[in-house]
């Protein structure tokens, strides 16, 4: 059974720290509240509306938007919202920020999808040039649902619990070919406000949404800040939300980086994450990550 944490923040404990170890992956039930669903889900079917006009939708009518809060800076609380943020920071300490991000929207489709094997790690060529086995973690995810996904069949997210530490699984010889799915995957079910937290690595793919409801999550992946982000940064302080951000948030979107060896954590008192877990005295010696 997948441990699940109380809302908080103090640090997971060991006991949900070694159930993430062994299953790669976490259910937080409820983080979101009424107000902030439908906040999520209007943002959603604006840039929805926003990414059809431009031509931009899948044949099916699917969105898959990167760089989610600066395609939806509605979305910016959350990058560090209370009930869910300390579970980054309890698995990669202070000094990361959000390198990848994207907002999805998945209509139902009528009919069936010719065959496609779907099923993959985050990371891309981290798993072709990464040596070791398993590999490394480098990066966690969040994963927002906004919409009931209580039941199978809503386009739901496909994993294999423990397969983090897996480097391969079995699969056809195309990808077009007929082939089933790897032994022990599950469908991943929420309600609309749950998330998941996941390993990068765990092995996962995405179902088809044969249902009668729309699909709407975010996904906000996580890594030390001496890996660059994919997401696009660069023009964000002259954006007009900017400087509405808090400095935790300025800094996972690629702020108060000033030089390459900043992110590298070698000033840690200039970190606004590092001096956040100072002040509530929630850096941990014993835990690399944590470490002051």
């Amino acid at each position: 059974m997948t441990a699940v944490t109380s809302v908080g923040a103090a640090a997971l404990s060991p006991e949900q720290r070694e159930a993430f170890d062994r299953d790669g992956y976490l259910m937080i039930r409820g983080a979101l509240d009424a107000d902030e669903i439908k906040r999520c889900s209007d943002a959603l079917d604006r840039v929805y509306e926003l990414e059809k006009a431009a031509g931009r939708l899948s044949p099916e009518g699917a969105m898959h938007r990167l760089d989610a809060v600066t395609s939806c800076p509605e979305l910016a609380f959350l990058l560090n919202h209370p009930r869910t943020f300390h579970y980054v920071w309890s698995i990669l300490g202070w000094n990361f920020h959000v390198y990848h991000s994207h907002v999805d929207k998945h209509p139902p489709i009528a009919g069936k999808r010719p065959f496609r094997f779907e099923w993959h790690q985050d990371g891309g060529r981290q798993n072709r040039e990464t040596e070791t086995e398993p590999r490394p973690r480098l990066s966690v995810k969040l994963a927002y649902f906004f919409t009931d996904l209580s039941a199978e069949g809503r386009g739901n997210t496909k994993i294999i619990p423990g397969s983090h530490k897996w480097n391969s699984i079995d699969g056809p010889p195309r990808r077009d070919m007929e082939w089933p799915d790897p032994e022990g995957a599950i469908e991943v079910t929420g309600n609309a406000g749950d998330v998941m937290f996941f390993d990068r690595r765990i092995w996962h793919a995405r179902s088809d949404n044969y249902s009668d409801l729309t699909r709407k999550v975010a996904f906000f992946g996580f890594t030390p800040r001496w890996i660059r982000a994919r997401d696009l940064v660069d023009d964000l302080p002259q954006q007009s939300w900017w400087n509405d951000l808090d400095p935790v948030q300025q800094q996972l979107l690629g702020g108060h980086a000033p030089t390459g060896d900043h992110g590298w954590g070698h000033w840690p008192k200039e970190t606004p994450l590092y001096n956040w877990l100072a002040e509530r005295d929630l850096l941990d010696p014993s835990y690399p990550p944590l470490r002051p």
